[in-house]
């Protein structure tokens, strides 16, 4: 495997270093970088390498430049409710996965977004799984995310999720799903700028590194919404539909716009002319076929869904239905994400597919049924408890560093609402060393690759991973202190099989 790290022209290595002995203590976590020995793992033996002839001030000066990039180009975060802005924090050290570890997350993303597609296709039709008592139906029924006007709706290839974004940790023995996001799955925006930060502040590393590239994601997402235009659309324009700039994603919206070279537009700027989804442009109206929206269903239609939303396009629901404009994701989605039907999945990609999920889920326990939510009420201390409909680490207890007062208030909130709360274990995942406080300490880590689901289902060889910067926190989210990473993905060369045997201890 081609793992030679160079260091940029012009640099000195110092004789101190950035890898100092020992590297910081393992305790029980899996780290990701080294092993039990302190040994680099396979796929990071390059990167050590480099890390070794690099002094701990050219690093920092390094990451100082990393964060002036980020402000330059506008990539931030919402912090609150108050919408203050944040750079979105990065840390330089890539996080780095070998190409059959990546094959291995590949097969099983396709598989649970291809199942998860099938429920979804389903239940908007026939609902067979819910009249065979696979998936409990009022469970899906009573899901706030699912939407009635969307029965009987067909949607161009069937595809009602076509980007993906399900967040996966790591054990010790392999890989997770935590959860799975359809709705408005994002981060897109920071793999990118990430890698292209990563390039411009250190060059070398990719020299010589057998790094897949993720540059072709904003070209295969415009694609792959061009391919779901319906049948009598297809000279119509792609937009993404973004609630505006105070969004705390505006960012995002407006980069992959840019990125895709489509128009970005508010509610404001299309109307339902005639049945017909219309983008009012310098040169008049223009016909829409497919809307990638980036806010959620109750936002969508002031007519069809929540009247007082001034966000969204009056009749867009109707057009939908009619065949006329595709919205991706289809509305509707949402209720294959909502928490309480995460622990089914497993379960309906033996129903669909008939296969054993490739990825295992969390062991999970839903509130809604009395033997489960005894078992979370008496566990209250050493368990996560989360509200099913939120997302970004709100609405949810962290068991062990949670307060008397805290377990009381979400005990009465389930016994309340028992519907709207499950329970999960508390998980060790894995960590990696991120430059804190001038110099390499462990952070824990998810990740969050992207599936494009159109004709041809594609996974980004990379994704998101974002870190819990905090000391000893389990947040990797942005809004509560959370940063991210470049992912890497390795490519395959005919070396890796022989090199990955030869690192196992």
């Amino acid at each position: 495997m081609q793992s030679a790290f160079p260091v940029d022209s012009g640099v000195e290595p110092r004789e101190e270093s950035c890898l100092p002995g020992p590297l910081y203590p393992l305790d029980s976590e899996f780290d990701e970088m080294v092993d039990a020995e302190m040994q680099p793992r396979f796929p990071y033996r390059g990167l050590w390498k480099f890390l070794g002839k690099l002094s701990p001030e050219l690093w920092e000066e390094r990451q100082r430049i990393a964060a002036q990039e980020l402000f330059r180009g506008g990539v931030t975060f919402a912090v609150d409710s108050k919408n203050e802005s944040r750079v979105f924090p990065f840390d330089l050290l890539p996080r780095i996965l070998s190409a059959s570890e990546w094959l291995h997350l590949e097969k099983g993303l396709i598989q649970r977004v291809t199942a998860l597609n099938c429920f979804l296709r389903d239940i908007y039709a026939q609902a067979r799984i819910l009249k065979e008592g696979v998936v409990p139906a009022e469970l899906v029924l009573g899901s706030s995310h699912f939407r009635k006007e969307m029965a009987q709706v067909a949607m161009p290839h069937g595809i009602y999720a076509m980007i993906v974004g399900s967040d996966l940790l790591r054990l010790r023995d392999g890989f997770v799903v935590l959860e799975d996001n359809l709705r408005v799955p994002s981060g897109a925006s920071y793999m990118l700028t990430n890698r292209r930060v990563l390039r411009r502040v250190f060059p070398s590393l990719f020299e010589a590194a057998p790094v897949a590239s993720i540059e072709p994601y904003p070209t295969l997402l415009r694609e792959a919404l061009s391919a779901l235009r319906p049948e009598g659309a297809r000279d119509d324009l792609t937009v993404l539909l973004t609630p505006g700039i105070h969004n705390p994603a505006y960012f995002e919206h407006a980069f992959l716009a840019h990125e895709m070279g489509i128009p970005l537009a508010e509610g404001k700027d299309l109307a339902v002319i005639e049945g017909k989804v219309q983008l009012r442009t310098s040169s008049g109206w223009k016909g829409v076929g497919t809307i990638y929206r980036r806010l959620n269903d109750d936002f969508l239609d002031p007519v069809a869904l929540r009247p007082e939303s001034l966000l969204g396009v009056p009749g867009l629901v109707a057009a939908c239905r009619a065949g006329r404009v595709n919205v991706v994701n289809a509305i509707g989605t949402g209720v294959a994400d909502d928490k309480a039907i995460y622990p089914f999945v497993p379960s309906m990609i033996r129903y669909y597919l008939g296969e054993e999920p490739i990825l295992p889920n969390v062991e999970t326990f839903l509130c809604e049924r009395p033997a489960e939510r005894d078992h979370v009420l008496a566990n209250l201390s050493n368990l996560v408890v989360k509200e099913v409909s939120q997302a970004g680490g709100y609405g949810m207890l962290f068991g062990p560093t949670s307060s008397v007062q805290e377990r009381a208030a979400f005990r009465e909130k389930i016994l309340a609402q028992p519907r709207n709360y499950i329970g999960q274990p508390v998980l060790s995942f894995s960590q990696v060393p991120c430059w804190i406080e001038g110099r390499l300490q462990p952070r824990r880590i998810d990740l969050r690759p992207f599936v494009l689901f159109g004709p041809t289902p594609t996974v980004i060889p990379g994704g998101l991973t974002r870190v819990a910067l905090r000391e000893g926190s389990f947040i990797v989210n942005s809004c509560q202190g959370g940063g991210s990473k470049d992912t890497w993905v390795l490519r395959a060369d005919k070396h890796e099989g022989r090199a990955q045997s030869l690192a196992r201890p």
